[in-house]
């Protein structure tokens, strides 16, 4: 019926009603928490461009842990910095390499936190690309998918509940998967970054995880910013591989295709806030312009609205404060 005897604003007069209609609710169990890991003792280096976050080494990562379990924050995303590059990204799979360490230590102290870790090669490679690179510049995708098993691999070892393959190249889901479940590890779920496109979003984690390519782009392995049906042929894909959970980066500025994806597939839908969508938010309310904690909050129910189940961000502790 119309207006007089529909009037919308009768559920709308107080907080009270307003959250009893509310149609979308965020919780701190939809959160994932990122973290940069380094090499040395006693290091807690600013990401300039990201306020808030850190470069950590192990043992400064031990308070930050404490911090995430406190608030009830049920997952942390692991990223590596090692302390050499080569063309073959040896560090991404050595066995003794820094995200194996935090894996173990964290499993160690708080085996009721899930680990995820993030399964690349742009942070272990001196050309900054994510696979391996021929002699005529390409990235030749079958010889990477090799490596990134073997980083799975060694990543499963060490304790991590899950392994998250980000560089997009093809098959690297199935062959994680058949490398994993002929060494055991059957129960280890992989997220797949099934969508992942090749976005100015990524700038300041490229300071974060000193990952930036030293020559040409990504665009030959992620996504085209303009497409939205190749998202959803990728993420069929993945799921046919094996993927456990699947995965939209970044969130904002693709809202309608994690939306897309949410009503074509049922399985677990992540979305990952990124870098750069963190530093606009930060940078507007440092210069007065925005209300951070009010914008922050639309953000993350705005991409949980769009139908993700898991926000991977670094607003997860301050959320969570808020939610508490």
């Amino acid at each position: 019926m119309a207006f007089p005897i529909t009037r919308m604003r009768r559920l709308r007069k107080n907080e009270a009603l307003r959250r009893m209609v509310r149609e979308t609710s965020l919780s701190v169990d939809d959160f994932i928490y990122p973290l940069f890991v380094v090499y040395g003792e006693n290091k807690k280096i600013p990401v300039t461009s990201m306020p808030g976050v850190y470069q950590l080494s192990c043992d400064m990562l031990e308070s930050e842990i404490q911090e995430t379990v406190d608030l009830g924050i049920p997952a942390v995303l692991l990223f590596g910095i090692p302390e050499n590059k080569d063309a073959a990204a040896s560090s991404a799979y050595d066995d003794n390499g820094v995200v194996q360490q935090a894996v173990r230590l964290i499993k160690d102290r708080w085996p009721e936190l899930l680990v995820i870790t993030d399964v690349c090669l742009c942070e272990y490679t001196d050309h900054g690309h994510c696979g391996v690179v021929t002699g005529t510049g390409t990235i030749d995708n079958d010889a990477t998918l090799e490596l990134l098993a073997q980083e799975a691999l060694s990543h499963a070892k060490a304790g991590a509940d899950i392994v998250a393959p980000s560089d997009m190249m093809d098959g690297r889901i199935g062959y994680i998967r058949e490398a994993l479940d002929a060494s055991g590890f059957a129960d280890t779920a992989v997220m797949a970054y099934a969508a992942k496109y090749a976005s100015g979003f990524y700038g300041p984690f490229r300071e974060a995880a000193e990952s930036a390519p030293q020559f040409g782009d990504r665009k030959t392995y992620q996504m085209d910013p303009a497409n939205s049906r190749e998202a959803l042929r990728e993420i069929e894909l993945d799921l046919a591989e094996g993927a456990d959970i699947i995965m939209v980066k970044p969130a904002l500025a693709y809202l309608d295709v994690i939306a897309r994806v949410r009503e074509r597939f049922n399985h677990p839908l992540a979305a990952y806030n990124v870098s750069g969508e963190y530093a606009m938010v930060k940078a507007a309310a440092a210069n007065g312009w925005l209300d951070e904690e009010r914008i922050m909050m639309e953000v993350l129910t705005a991409i949980k609205r769009a139908g993700a189940d898991i926000i991977i961000t670094y607003f997860a502790k301050e959320a969570a404060r808020l939610l508490g």
